[in-house]
């Protein structure tokens, strides 16, 4: 089971949102590379990072803050990244900087054929990410809620070729309410592919709850505002993981 500790980046800094609301930023961190560097020191296998005005301009916002990170850390361990990625040479540019995966979120609901193309392009490393509130998906910023139901996208995606799907219940996003282990469980038995668990992770009973259904499909967990605030010790949940899986 990978944690993978999450740098949402906001004007360059690293923060942490309550439920996607941009007026709710907790900034972490002014210097997101060394926010890397000391999650790589403390066990991580992978980044996740999210370019939050990016997701709302649709369109790059932090690339500088964003290649300092894959300059520190990139060759070590994979880095991902989503937030405002709308077209293949966006993708393209990200992966010769050496980013690993890349997360199509609103754009893959919105615009399916570029997703289409996108896996057809650059095979292996293309992460959809599904937010979701009581089973719809939602884009924009989490602001629309669509009519799309969660595991027949994920269903469609699948076949289209993608890597893994992050599944984040975005009523518990930031919240530190625990994540939701029931649906996240569901949608990983209904696919082939790895799903990735994110959105309200509060402390180590959801890292044991997750382990013990990891056999369906659970690749990992994304890890935000409770490494941040102290309310779960990410190295020796790590460790825990691993004493788990084996």
């Amino acid at each position: 089971m990978l944690l993978i500790p999450a740098i949402d980046l906001k004007d360059g800094h690293c923060v942490r949102l309550k439920q996607g609301d941009m007026d709710q930023a907790t900034i972490f961190s002014e210097e997101p590379a060394a926010m890397a560097r000391h999650w790589v020191e403390r066990g991580a296998r992978r980044l996740h990072l999210v370019d939050l005005n990016g997701a709302f301009a649709g369109k790059p916002k932090n690339e500088d803050a964003i290649r300092e990170i894959i300059r520190e850390v990139g060759d070590q361990i994979p880095v991902q990244l989503g937030g405002g990625i709308r077209d293949l040479d966006t993708i393209e540019r990200y992966l010769d900087d050496g980013l690993s995966y890349v997360i199509i979120g609103t754009a893959a609901v919105k615009n399916p054929g570029f997703l289409q193309e996108a896996c057809t392009a650059f095979g292996g490393h293309i992460i959809v990410g599904l937010d979701a509130k009581d089973g719809k998906v939602a884009t924009d910023g989490w602001s629309k809620l669509t009519g799309h139901a969660v595991a027949d996208l994920a269903l469609k995606f699948q076949d289209w070729g993608v890597e893994s799907i992050i599944y984040t219940d975005i009523g518990r996003d930031g919240m530190l309410t625990g994540i939701n282990v029931e649906a996240t469980v569901a949608l990983a038995r209904s696919l082939a592919i790895p799903v990735i668990a994110s959105g309200g992770l509060a402390g180590l009973a959801d890292i044991e709850a997750l382990c013990a259904m990891q056999d369906e499909g659970i690749q990992g967990v994304i890890c935000g505002r409770a490494i941040y605030s102290g309310a779960l010790d990410f190295t020796a949940a790590q460790r825990r993981a691993d004493e788990l899986a084996v």
